[in-house]
């Protein structure tokens, strides 16, 4: 049974940061200017040796909570924990270094709200200078599609593009260590647990440059088909175990 949210509810967005100075401060003030007052974002560091820490710390702001991790972990450790610490009946994703465009939290609550478990939007993808090199994301990928096995064959779930709610969140948790990726994993998840929206406009900018972490795409067929077996085998025992109260983090 869903929980009863509005779209006055509360709404948390869980990031990642490692080593992102260049963007990170730009990325968090394009979120706190859609967030409300009640609202936080759930930052884990992930033993960051750049000027990543002081540039969050700076923001002043006490809708952002950071956690530091004494020794690098990897991006879907750190996503594990950001969720764990989150407090809201909705919960976004983000990324260190994308921009949020105005609207993105009321048309994914909108959604959320009406019934879906999951919702996502598409995304304009810029360059490291912030310049727009492709209008859709989603178009790139061949439009979304948002079935289980449409997720097996190529992956349309973009973690920085979605939000869910808490019951999902209960389901995602904890995150295997060995999925290809987190935003992978929630999406087919969402597919098995009720219903996915997406909201066909670009509410980020999503940024592509080379220090991105985006494993698969540098990945062999071998792997890649490994990786599917093992994401669907560990998706159907998440799915019959059903979903359990993840142990949050003590604030």
């Amino acid at each position: 049974m869903q929980s009863s949210i509005t779209a006055a509810s509360p709404v948390s967005v869980a990031m990642a940061t490692f080593n992102g100075e260049r963007y990170v401060e730009a990325q968090l003030r394009s979120i706190l200017e859609e967030l409300q007052p009640h609202d936080e974002i759930v930052v884990v560091d992930d033993a960051s040796t750049d000027g990543t820490v002081a540039r969050i710390q700076a923001l002043g702001d006490a809708r952002v909570r950071l956690l530091r991790q004494a020794h690098n972990q990897g991006v879907r450790a750190s996503f594990d924990r950001a969720l764990r610490a989150c407090r809201h009946p909705i919960v976004f994703l983000s990324d260190q270094d994308d921009v949020w465009l105005p609207g993105k939290r009321s048309a994914l609550v909108a959604e959320l709200t009406a019934g879906a478990v999951l919702a996502l939007s598409d995304a304009r993808v810029i360059d490291a200078e912030g310049r727009v090199v492709e209008a859709s994301f989603m178009a790139r990928r061949g439009g979304f599609k948002g079935s289980a096995l449409a997720t097996l064959v190529k992956n349309r779930y973009l973690g920085c593009t979605m939000a869910m709610r808490r019951e999902l969140l209960d389901e995602v948790l904890p995150i295997p260590p060995t999925v290809p990726m987190h935003d992978m994993w929630i999406g087919l998840l969402g597919t098995l647990r009720g219903r996915v929206a997406y909201v066909d406009r670009p509410l980020i900018h999503y940024r592509r440059h080379s220090a991105n972490v985006s494993p698969e795409r540098r990945a062999g067929v071998a792997r890649m088909m490994a990786w599917r077996w093992r994401l669907a085998s560990l998706a159907l025992g998440r799915k019959l175990r059903g979903p359990r109260p993840p142990a949050l983090e003590a604030q």
